[in-house]
């Protein structure tokens, strides 16, 4: 097959590559989880204090240092916690089933009641929290199934997930909210805000492109010349636009 009568590869292929698309996580703060699910946390709780709350460079939400005593060996453990709002220095944080339900605690699921605004919340017990995690973002509590032991939770989408109910949460909400009420307002604050992430600023609009360089690119005027859509096992260099839409136009009618 010639492959020089062929397009150029398109900008979400060079991606997969890295170099210049790599994650920019030089000056990061490191990953943010709860504590290893252990024999004080699982039977009592723990007592931690927070030393300082930190910005993390290409993260929204601020981090919380939080030090607790090693439960077996005479040292400190030094714990990336995120930050709930209202999280202060020096406040102490307890972990574990019996912990009091105040925010910046964590208790396993089975410990809150219906309702409960949580952040951090655990998938699967004791994978140290992954969901609701970004600034601004909860999940809260719907129901408990004592039965088979899950809980209810929804999510910050809106989607409704059932999880052990052994899985951890934080209470309260994610600080850092409200960081898209401003609006950016000029490009210096976008660029600074990209290159703290990762390289994906300024985008080229595909149709703003020659035809070599994208599939909507060329022609006399941008349009795309084709359906915007492609499905889901197009080779790479055709995936481009709404990629495997179940539907598309504008989002009528209320959430149910």
């Amino acid at each position: 097959e010639n492959r020089s009568a062929m397009g150029k590869q398109i900008r979400g292929q060079r991606k997969g590559r890295g170099s210049v698309f790599k994650s920019h996580s030089k000056h990061r703060k490191g990953p943010v989880k709860h504590r290893v699910l252990d024999y004080s946390e699982r039977q009592g709780f723990i007592k931690g204090v927070v030393k300082e709350i930190i910005h993390d460079p290409g993260r929204g939400a601020p981090i919380a240092r939080v030090i607790f005593r090693n439960p077996y060996k005479y040292k400190l453990d030094k714990m990336n916690f995120l930050a709930a709002e209202g999280v202060y220095t020096g406040q102490y944080i307890f972990c574990g089933s019996k912990a009091q339900l105040k925010v910046g605690n964590v208790l396993p699921l089975s410990s809150m009641p219906e309702g409960t605004i949580i952040c951090n919340v655990e998938e699967k017990a004791g994978d140290r929290g992954k969901m609701a995690r970004a600034s601004g973002n909860y999940a809260s509590i719907v129901s408990h199934n004592l039965d088979d032991g899950t809980t209810r939770v929804r999510l910050p989408s809106g989607a409704k997930k059932i999880v052990k109910s052994s899985c951890r949460a934080m209470v309260g909400i994610v600080g850092g909210g409200g960081r898209l009420d401003k609006p950016m307002l000029k490009a210096g604050r976008a660029f600074h805000k990209y290159k703290a992430k990762r390289n994906c600023w300024p985008k080229v609009r595909g149709v703003a492109m020659n035809p070599v360089e994208h599939p909507h690119g060329g022609g006399n005027h941008q349009h795309i010349g084709k359906a915007s859509t492609s499905k889901r096992d197009a080779p790479a260099g055709a995936k481009v636009g709404l990629i495997a839409a179940r539907r598309t136009g504008r989002i009528t009618g209320g959430s149910k």
